[in-house]
């Protein structure tokens, strides 16, 4: 069973109500996209276009490929000052 540790920040994790979750990946789920649009039924959040993510602490794109073990993390844009 293909297993991923699912980390929210900030924004993500108000509106989501948790942190982390681990989640059984489904079949056919093998890239950030395809998980991000999975997720984004049961967290609408998601979906916005300013939600990054990344895979095992590293910024991804949706063709990031995933797989089991890996820590995702989605978070708002961060900005400076």
């Amino acid at each position: 069973m293909t297993t991923v540790r699912i980390l929210y920040f900030a924004a993500a994790r108000e509106k989501i109500g948790q942190s982390e979750e681990e989640l059984a990946l489904p079949p056919g789920i093998a890239n950030l996209g395809q998980l991000r649009a999975l997720l984004a039924r049961r967290h609408p959040i998601l979906a916005q276009a300013s939600i990054r993510g990344a895979v095992n602490q590293v910024f991804a794109t949706a063709d990031t490929p995933i797989a089991a073990g890996d820590e995702i993390a989605f978070f708002p844009p961060t900005t400076g000052g």
